[in-house]
């Protein structure tokens, strides 16, 4: 029963930004589709859209989504928020401490 058409998860693979870039350029030739391109580099289909969706959102083809350079700047963005709500945090608590001690 337990081989009814699952497939094993696969291990999460990464990929260099020049090996997403020739697939990408694969893609774009046109002589194969997203799909022949994904099943030859034994890639997921979905994996290798959303590749071609950034180069497009890179290069300015399509604006339904962030550049790789804004979504840097986001992720970078949401770390230090998150420190700087940490250091809050820490103030507070001491804060609290010194406020308790000194009573």
């Amino acid at each position: 029963m337990e081989s009814m058409g699952k497939k094993p998860a696969r291990r999460r693979r990464s990929f260099t930004p020049e090996f997403k870039a020739e697939i990408v350029e694969c893609c774009r030739r046109g002589d194969r589709s997203i799909g022949q391109v994904a099943k030859d580099f034994d890639l997921t289909e979905t994996a290798v859209r959303e590749w071609v969706k950034q180069a497009d959102l890179d290069a300015g083809n399509r604006s339904d989504g962030l550049t790789s350079t804004e979504r840097e700047e986001l992720a970078r963005l949401r770390r230090e928020n998150r420190r700087l709500r940490e250091d809050v945090d820490i103030l507070k608590r001491a804060t609290a401490f010194f406020a308790n001690e000194t009573r």
